[in-house]
This record gives C-alpha cells, sequence and structure tokens, in this order.
C-alpha cells in the first residue's frame, strides 16, 4: 500500500476565511483614506476656469468618459424628434411627504423627458403616508402605484403591472432608479439602463470614513465590525451580478471609473450623466433670502451665515460639522448656522445655542428661500461616491461650497478653486476650511458664488440632464429605430443639414468645450 508522506496544508476555517478578506478590503481602502486625510486642506485640484476643457476626443460616443452634461445641447425647449414609451422603476416617488435625493432626481428627469412629449410611465411602491391620496395623472409621467404596504416596494408586483402596460404598446427603454429593478429580471432586458446612486463599495468605504471620527480612546462599535464582515460579500455579489444590466447610469465621474475599473462593466455600457436640478426652483434671489433670515431671527449684525441641509444622520457628516462649528463659534459670536433637515442629529444641534437654527425638513421650495438665506453652503458627507442635490442647488442659487475632498466632488463639482473650499473628512481639515471662510468675508463669498451659478447652469440644469439621458435612450438603448429618426435626432440637437446617417453606427457630432467630436457616419 503507498502512502502519501506530504505534510496536510493547514485547514483554513470559512470564519478566518471571511476575516483575511474583510483584512485585505480594509486595507485597501483604508491606506488610501489616511493617505487623504494627510493631504492639504484648502484647495482643490484645479486652478483656472481653463481647466475644465475635456482633452481631444472624437469616435463612438458611447466610448466617451466624460460626462454627457458637457454635450453643448440644442435648444431643449423643443420636443423630442422622437417620442418614446419609457418605463421607470423606482421604490418610491414623492407622494405626500418630503423626498429624499433619490426620489428628488427620479421626478426631476421623469416630469423633464415627459415634458419633452416622452410617455413615461413610472412603477412605484403606495406612498408612505397612507393618509396621502393617490391622484392618477391624466398625463405623462403615469404614476403606478402597486398594491400592498405603504412604503414597501414589492418589485415583483410593480413587474406584473409593467407586463400589462407593455401588452397594450410595448416600451422602448426601461430605466430603473439603483436597484429597483433585480438584476434576474433585468438581465431579461437589452433596452434597460440603470441609473447607480449607491453601491456596496461605496458603503465599505463610507464605513470606514464614519469609525475615523471616533475620539482617540473612543471604543470600536460592534456595529462596525458586523458592517464590515457583512459589505464585503455584498461587494463580491455587486461585481459578479451587475454585468446583468445591459448600460449603467453613473452619476459623477468618479463613480464611472469605479464601474469600469473595478466593477469591470465594458467601456460602451457605462455612461456618465451628473444629475441635474430644476433651475425653475433653484436661483438667486437675494430679496428671498433677507426675507427668511428675518423670518427666521438670523440678527443684522451677523458677518456670515453657513448652511447645511439633508438628513441629519452620521454617514452625511454631522459629527464633524457639529464639532467643527462647535469650536468655530468660540472666537465668531456672530457666525451663525441654518440646519434644514431632520434626523438623529436634529437634537444636538439645536443644544449649540442661538448661532445654529434648525428648521426641520423642507420642501424644494422652501429649500430656495433657505439657500438665499445663506453666504455658503457646507457639506460634511462621508459617502465618497455620491453626489448630494443640495450642492448642485446651492451652486444653482449662486453659493460657493464648503465640501468633502472625495474624489466624486472634486471631480464632477467643485472642479475649480473658485468655487469654494474642500477639506479632508476630519474635525482639524473642516475647521481649517471654516476659518478660512470666515476670513474672507461675505463680499468674496459672493463672488465665489457667482462663478458657481455660471457653472451650474451650465452643467446641472434639469434639462441638460434630461437631454443626456434622451440622447442615451435613442441613440444607444433603441439604436433608433430607423436611419430618418436617428438623423433628425441628429439634425435637430446639432442645428446642422441633413446627410446619410448608417443606422447601424450610433455615432453623433458634438462639440464639448472647444474640442470637437466628430461623426463616423
Amino acid at each position: 500500500m503507498a502512502f502519501n508522506n506530504k505534510p496536510k496544508k493547514p485547514m483554513i476555517s470559512p470564519s478566518q476565511s471571511n476575516l483575511c478578506t474583510t483584512l485585505f478590503f480594509i486595507v485597501l481602502f483604508t491606506i488610501p483614506a489616511l493617505f487623504l486625510l494627510h493631504t492639504p486642506t484648502t484647495t482643490s485640484i484645479c486652478t483656472t476656469f481653463a481647466s475644465h476643457a475635456k482633452p481631444a476626443w472624437s469616435g463612438d460616443l458611447r466610448t466617451a468618459l466624460f460626462a454627457w452634461n458637457s454635450l453643448p445641447f440644442a435648444d431643449g425647449s423643443r420636443p423630442s424628434p422622437i417620442a418614446l414609451k419609457i418605463a421607470v422603476f423606482s421604490r418610491k416617488w414623492p407622494i405626500g411627504t418630503t423626498p429624499g435625493g433619490m426620489e428628488r432626481h427620479a421626478h426631476t428627469l421623469h416630469t423633464a423627458l415627459a415634458h419633452r412629449g416622452h410617455e413615461v410611465h413610472v412603477f412605484t411602491s403606495p406612498p408612505a403616508d397612507s393618509n396621502s391620496p393617490i391622484l392618477l395623472s391624466e398625463s405623462s409621467p403615469y404614476i403606478h402605484c402597486h398594491e400592498g404596504e405603504p412604503g414597501r416596494w414589492r418589485y415583483n408586483k410593480a413587474w406584473e403591472q409593467f407586463l400589462e402596460e407593455d401588452k397594450l404598446k410595448p416600451f422602448d427603454v426601461v430605466h430603473s432608479e439603483s436597484v429597483a429593478l433585480p438584476h434576474w429580471i433585468a438581465r431579461q432586458l437589452q433596452n434597460l439602463a440603470v441609473s447607480w446612486h449607491g453601491i456596496a463599495l461605496e458603503s465599505l468605504q463610507s464605513d470606514i470614513f464614519q469609525d475615523l471620527t471616533r475620539k482617540p480612546k473612543e471604543p470600536i462599535s460592534p456595529a462596525f465590525n458586523q458592517s464590515i464582515q457583512g459589505v464585503v460579500p455584498k461587494v463580491l455579489n455587486e461585481i459578479r451580478f451587475f454585468k446583468n444590466y445591459a448600460h449603467h447610469i453613473a452619476i459623477s465621474d468618479s463613480c464611472g471609473e469605479m464601474l469600469r475599473d473595478v466593477y469591470q462593466i465594458p467601456i460602451k455600457r457605462v455612461h456618465v450623466i451628473l444629475n441635474g436640478v430644476d433651475d425653475g426652483e433653484f436661483g438667486k434671489d437675494l430679496s428671498q433670502g433677507i426675507n427668511f433670515r428675518s423670518k427666521i431671527g438670523v440678527p443684522d449684525n451677523a458677518t456670515l451665515v453657513l448652511g447645511v441641509a439633508g438628513r441629519l444622520v452620521k454617514d452625511k457628516g454631522h459629527p464633524l460639522l457639529y464639532e467643527a462649528f462647535t469650536q468655530l463659534i468660540t472666537n465668531h459670536p456672530n457666525v451663525y448656522l441654518i440646519v434644514a433637515g431632520s434626523g438623529p442629529w436634529e437634537q444636538r444641534y439645536k443644544e449649540l445655542g442661538p448661532q445654529v437654527l434648525v428648521l426641520g425638513s423642507m420642501s424644494p421650495s422652501e429649500l430656495r428661500a433657505f439657500y438665499n438665506a445663506i453666504d455658503v453652503f457646507v457639506n460634511p458627507t462621508l459617502r465618497p461616491q455620491g453626489l448630494d442635490l443640495t450642492l448642485m442647488e446651492a451652486m444653482m442659487s449662486g453659493k460657493p461650497l464648503v465640501a468633502s475632498r472625495f474624489p466624486s466632488i472634486k471631480g464632477s463639482i467643485l472642479v475649480d478653486d473658485e468655487f469654494g473650499y474642500m477639506f479632508a473628512p476630519n474635525v482639524e481639515s473642516l475647521l481649517e476650511a471654516l476659518e478660512a471662510v470666515v476670513g474672507e468675508g461675505s463680499e468674496r463669498l459672493a463672488r465665489r458664488g457667482k462663478a458657481c451659478r455660471e457653472y451650474a447652469a451650465s452643467m446641472f440644469t434639469a434639462r441638460k440632464m434630461a437631454l443626456a439621458y434622451e440622447r442615451l435612450f435613442i441613440l444607444d438603448l433603441i439604436g433608433g429605430r430607423n436611419a430618418k429618426e436617428i438623423e433628425l435626432l441628429e439634425i435637430i440637437n446639432n442645428n446642422r443639414s441633413a446627410r446619410p446617417i448608417q443606422e447601424e453606427m450610433p455615432f453623433v457630432d458634438d462639440q464639448v468645450g472647444e474640442q470637437r467630436i466628430t461623426s463616423k457616419a
């Protein structure tokens, strides 16, 4: 009888394997995080407006790595040359309650697409507030709330509604807001695009940054260890199943890069389209700001008014702002902070005294007055990949920013020093940025705000966003139903003479800044 005398390999238990995987990811993302925390504080990555220009590029627009918002679309007041039937899957829709960022994005985008002549059908959950009436739309966008518990998303019920409506007239395009439509259903649809508002890898990074806010002797939270161990398998799972979605829309340049490089999605299936806001709702209005200050009790001798808006939770960076502002007002008794939002940190802000005015959740119309009442907007988020709509709303209102130095923000929002300040996500760096803002004063900040308004109007309008989605839907997802339709789209969007276009080649002729994107047709 033969014997195998080779030494046996040590057995590794599943728990040890999971621990190794967890430690690998922690090391992978903590080293860049620590590097970030020790970089200079109040500078951005660019210094002049000329730096916004994109490098020379020509070819198939599907291979473009820049945000489609950069394209100089023609007059968006004209209806679309091709009317599409669009299905939208969104977990929630703003009915009767103050909407979150994703719901506001979905509402703004698909209302704008409906105004351009598209037939939009939104499949969503019943309103969270059971007392809110469900108003059946008589015009696009049509809202389809599935049956069931208020506020609870049931994708299978929504899918049944979709199939019934699709029988009446097939949908040209299906759009899923994040994973509202699960991947095992999405893989059946070649005409589907998914917009990613948050991914598991971002959650992992956010958990790390949140833990870095712990005080020196504060113990690690058991919830943090549990979250870290749980999120790693989610990241790996996402990398495997994201490929089931036909097309991916990244809401920031850095998110697009992550989808291409980490999630390994082919370049032609990843498209960067930044969120937009309704410039009819958000704009500069000096008198409105003065009246709002008086209404909420900001004294006339206030030298500077800071503002923050959104959910008052830890991952939005409120532990940083709370501590930094506490230290700031010890030396600046006439600096005020207006807080628009609700959440666990609401009561803590109230405890800081009269220099902090906490207003609770606000509707978009109320937020317009809020933005006009402040001198600078602060966004201390600890979520590295997301792009809060509040950043764009503030810029559209002519306000400079103080924001976390994350790739998503510095790559898509704060692309110029003139737009404000960035800080590493820790109290010391944020305090240094706030001190610099106070030192500048309101007049200098107003000049920065003017530059912000000009840039936001060129990049972050609902019209720009809708036109970018429309172009993707027509030229990519359906490829144009025939050569005539593609030709018509190019004539309308580019205001040029007709010429033969090959149906199978969805190339476009556009400009990015002063650079030319040439047609291959």
